[in-house]
């Protein structure tokens, strides 16, 4: 199982509307071969700053299987109008 952590840097003033379109994101990337589960954190300390959690069966279930699907193209649709920056995506293996 593979964590992928994408911090998310959101533009002041969007951070509800952020939230809500993240219910709608959720059931596109849950389509995805691999997926097993989503959560989105808000950081108390900056609150335009968010880190999606999904979890994948492998690596390329990620960065293959969704990231070159229309699944991804989607999901990014319905999140990038909310960036202020481009996400920084990480991914991780428990130890």
């Amino acid at each position: 199982m593979i964590l992928e952590i994408a911090t998310l840097d959101i533009k002041e003033g969007s951070q509800e509307a952020l939230k809500e379109a993240f219910q709608a994101a959720k059931l596109v990337v849950s389509q995805s071969k691999g997926f097993i589960s989503v959560e989105l954190h808000q950081c108390i300390e900056v609150s335009t700053k968010f880190n999606v959690f999904i979890y994948w069966e492998t690596l390329e279930d990620h960065t293959i299987g969704f990231r070159q699907s229309p699944l991804f193209i989607e999901w990014r649709a319905i999140l990038s109008p909310f960036f202020q920056n481009p996400p920084v995506a990480e991914h991780f293996n428990l130890i």
